[in-house]
């Protein structure tokens, strides 16, 4: 597998780009990818694939944005490495904490993409949400060494809600949504984001 990025935004590098999307369809991500695209067909909108330099199916962090942006399209993929702000924060965030790339995966509460072509980012409502709850079961499924799930904004910890009664097991450490708009409010964001990827970490120490 290629070295990770040692930089944000990577995946505006077209060379960089092509050659993610050369590894797109390896083993460890191939079931997710799988699912991806059954809930594109069924929703009739497209739904961006994990990163495969990131866990896929080994993943034992689930971090859990609320819906893939409008920029989604320039690479395909949900991924920390995207040419946006939130993706730069969350890759600054996530090495900072000491998080390992192959212990997370990145998802969306509602997986799909809801906004129209050309149209501004908007959060997701809560028809999407009641639609979306149906594909959580599938892939918690799909992640055996799930050992924390960790939301981002009050959108995707209510989304999160479910997990109390499909796993009961299962910590949850909700985060504020790493947005600029958001980290920028207060230094206090930036010091609740970063201690509540801390507190995940301390959670994959004890977990096998």
């Amino acid at each position: 597998m290629p070295d990770s990025p040692d930089a944000p935004k990577s995946l505006r590098d077209p060379a960089v780009l092509e050659a993610r999307r050369a590894m797109a369809d390896a083993a460890h991500v191939r079931p997710l990818r799988v699912l991806a695209r059954r809930i594109a067909a069924e929703r009739g909108s497209a739904v961006p694939d994990p990163d495969p330099l990131d866990g896929g199916v080994a993943a034992r962090l689930l971090l859990l944005l609320e819906t893939p942006g409008p920029s989604i399209g320039r690479t395909g993929f949900v991924s920390r490495d995207n040419a946006t702000g939130t993706a730069a924060n969350l890759f600054r965030f996530l090495d900072e904490a000491g998080i390992a790339r192959r212990d997370t995966l990145i998802w969306n509460a509602v997986p799909w993409v809801i906004h129209a072509p050309g149209a501004l980012n908007r959060a997701p409502r809560r028809f999407e949400a009641a639609a979306a709850e149906p594909y959580l079961p599938p892939l918690l499924a799909l992640l055996p060494r799930l050992a924390v799930v960790v939301p981002a904004g009050r959108f995707a910890q209510a989304a999160a809600a479910p997990l109390s009664t499909l796993r009961p097991d299962l910590p949850v450490v909700p985060i504020p949504h790493p947005s600029p708009t958001y980290v920028c409010t207060s230094p206090s964001v930036r010091e609740r984001i970063l201690a509540g990827l801390i507190q995940a970490k301390s959670l994959l120490g004890r977990r096998p």
